[in-house]
């Protein structure tokens, strides 16, 4: 007897199968492999940004625990521009370094630090509304979120930069414990985390990949 004939559903049900197949093959692909999307010079300029921003605070808003609103917003700006020239760049070098592999290997990158991005916006809401005597809190716990999202993304980045995370980590600790009511919001409290923080990371990825792919 011959072979039932198959319809066209089927084939097209064995075609979507192959293709989600080759999209999660191509996507372990890319969570296994070092992700140089991070150009160390503009990791480097977010650095110099936090330490800009921490001088214009000081200048701007001499007494920021009577405007935390005010602080806050000078540290989001700072947190969208660092984010606009990474993810700029970002897409560019993964373009030509992860060539057929680029949207795999952005998603990844991307996957690992949304977790910690979101935590820290929805924490900073809920302090505002639920528990403003709080507030003195947020840089701390905003410098370990961030360490959180740096660990998570430890394996897709060269080993050392662990060392960046628990940076973050303890930095975050030493505000949460040192940094009380008007002092958490010192310029120096975000300024100096941020900005030696990147600044140790844009190192560790020249010294780990800037000159084979012809990062500056």
């Amino acid at each position: 007897m011959w072979p039932p004939r198959r319809d066209g559903v089927d084939k097209v049900k064995d075609l979507d199968k192959a293709l989600a197949e080759i999209t999660a093959i191509r996507s372990q692909m890319a969570k296994g492999a070092e992700f140089r999307g991070y150009g160390p010079a503009t990791v480097a300029a977010t650095g110099i940004v936090a330490l800009v921003a921490a001088a214009f605070q000081g200048f701007w808003l001499p007494h920021p625990a009577d405007d935390v609103p005010g602080f806050v917003t000078i540290w989001v700006v700072v947190a969208a521009v660092s984010v606009a020239l990474v993810g700029i760049e970002m897409v560019a070098r993964s373009r030509r370094i992860h060539s057929g592999l680029a949207d795999e290997m952005i998603q990844a990158a991307i996957g690992e630090l949304v977790p910690a991005a979101v935590a820290g916006l929805l924490t900073t809401v809920i302090l505002f509304h639920f528990a403003p005597q709080s507030l003195w809190m947020l840089p701390g716990l905003w410098q370990i979120m961030f360490s959180l999202g740096v660990f998570a993304s430890c394996h897709l980045l060269p080993r050392a930069i662990f060392a960046a995370g628990a940076w973050y980590l303890l930095a975050g600790l030493a505000s949460l414990a040192l940094a009380r009511e008007a002092r958490a919001f010192s310029p120096l409290a975000m300024g100096l985390p941020f900005g030696l923080g990147q600044m140790l990371i844009a190192a560790i990825l020249h010294r780990s990949f800037g000159e084979r792919d012809g990062a500056p």
